[in-house]
């Protein structure tokens, strides 16, 4: 099951949907022009049932094959918001929306997605259900949980769940997986210190809350380098340092510290919470100033299942000739949420030689919709081949 002729009938069309969405990005839940789409063209295509809402703006559409007897439910999804990245590719298909961008390639994924739609609604040459799953606030507004609490597993009665993205440095329409965790856990902490500000020339009269988060920016380094087994992967990255004064001759009273932590596993996540929070009061009160601090849990630990992973990449070989191995992602990925409901698998389609997903002059390659559709396409197929 080589990459399916139609999708090279259909890629200049599917190519046009995709830059349609590249022009004009929309981010997290407010994607309507981008939901409407999608369900009119679900409509268009023959899809049984059209669902909208469904996690706020998400779109559910139902493809019913020729035959049920095997009564399997399959769920392909794909996401469609994008970044508040102001782009500097230059393209004729450059975003019109200043300060938004597709820099993560939702657009090819969403394109891509229908196109697979659309095929499954002509040929209709399985036996079961297909799903095709629309959604909305990927890049941090956990839709993938927004869709799922609002019963749409249930509600479908999808059994398993497949998703997929590009990945540039991956050549051209390859793929590669990964069994087992894949994408990190996404925690954030905000770190407020306070001290006491005054008279820069009078540093000895005050407790200096810009020493005080240095500090702590320093001791924060250890939760990685002497807490946690090393064997095992953990990220703690301060990303945002702001004083409550810029001015050259005071010392302020407040500083705010926030940045990220990603993590594989339950007992690392929990280690680096514990930690941060000790380390950030402790080095805090050894000068006499306060710290609070606010972690907040994020996206889950993306987890492939073992069979389903084993199936995706025998269909992703079928299209490729190969699949390879993946590394661990320490990215965030809020199709875990899907895979926490349901069994099923994520993987990584090659984007080539591009620049990296959230850079300002990223852009998804359209020549990688031929493979991706009929990976799509071959999940429903040999999953619930027909008869």
């Amino acid at each position: 099951m080589p990459v399916k002729n139609r999708f090279a009938e259909l890629l200049p069309e599917i190519t046009a949907w995709r830059r349609d969405f590249h022009e004009h990005p929309e981010l997290l839940y407010d994607v309507h022009r981008t939901a409407g789409i999608v369900a009119e063209k679900l409509r268009e295509f023959g899809c049984d049932e059209v669902v909208e809402g469904i996690g706020k703006t998400g779109v559910v559409g139902v493809i019913r094959g020729k035959a049920d007897g095997s009564g399997k439910v399959i769920g392909l999804r794909a996401d469609m918001d994008a970044l508040p990245i102001q782009e500097k590719t230059g393209s004729a298909h450059a975003s019109k929306t200043p300060g938004k961008m597709h820099a993560c390639g939702h657009d090819g994924h969403t394109a891509m997605l229908l196109g697979a739609a659309k095929y499954l609604a002509e040929t209709r040459n399985f036996d079961g259900t297909a799903v095709v799953i629309f959604q909305p606030a990927e890049e941090g507004g956990a839709g993938g949980r927004a869709m799922c609490e609002d019963g749409m597993m249930e509600r479908f009665g999808i059994q398993e769940v497949y998703g997929m993205h590009n990945m540039p440095g991956l050549p051209l329409g390859t793929f590669a997986i990964r069994d087992g965790a894949f994408f990190a856990a996404t925690d954030t902490f905000t770190i407020h210190v306070e001290g006491l500000g005054g008279h820069a020339a009078k540093p000895h009269e005050t407790v200096d809350t810009t020493v005080v988060a240095a500090q702590i920016v320093t001791a924060l380094q250890t939760v990685v380098s002497r807490n946690h087994d090393p064997v095992k992967n953990l990220v703690v990255s301060v990303t945002s340092f702001q004083t409550e004064s810029q001015a050259f001759n005071v010392i302020p009273q407040r500083v705010e510290l926030r940045g990220t932590v990603r993590t594989m596993d339950p007992e690392t996540r929990s280690l680096a919470e514990t930690r941060i929070k000790a380390l950030a009061t402790g080095v805090a009160g050894a000068f006499g100033a306060t710290a609070q601090v606010d972690y907040k849990r994020g996206y889950p630990v993306m987890v492939n299942t073992p069979e389903q992973t084993a199936f995706a990449a025998e269909v992703a070989a079928k299209v490729a000739g190969s699949c390879k191995p993946a590394p661990l992602v320490m990215g965030g990925e809020d199709f875990a949420y899907m895979l926490e409901e349901r069994p099923g698998a994520y993987i990584l389609v090659g984007n080539g030689d591009t620049a990296q997903v959230h850079h300002p002059e990223y852009d998804f390659d359209d020549d990688a919709i031929p493979a991706g559709c009929s990976w799509w396409a071959g999940i429903v197929e040999e999953r619930m081949p027909a008869a």
